[in-house]
């Protein structure tokens, strides 16, 4: 099983508005997750990005690989 950390879109259309999760990379975009460990929403300025750094670097810890847009947030919270 390989695990993502990844962007889960949610919002209206035109007016996205995204958690972080931890899912299984075989499971769709949007479909079933196993942990939501933060949100981001590019629409305010700035973009808002809230991160619980202690689940991001436990899953990190045991394997989940973060996307390279998670990364980049990631790395933007001091997190990575």
């Amino acid at each position: 099983m390989s695990v993502k950390i990844r962007l889960r879109r949610m919002g209206a259309k035109k007016a996205p508005f995204y958690r972080i999760v931890v899912a299984d990379s075989r499971f769709p975009r949007d479909g079933r997750f196993i942990e939501e460990i933060g949100y981001y929403n590019p629409l305010e300025q700035p973009a808002v990005v809230k991160v619980d750094a202690e689940k991001a670097k436990k899953w990190i810890a045991n394997g989940a690989q973060p996307t390279d847009t998670v990364k980049a947030l990631l790395k933007s919270n001091g997190v990575l």
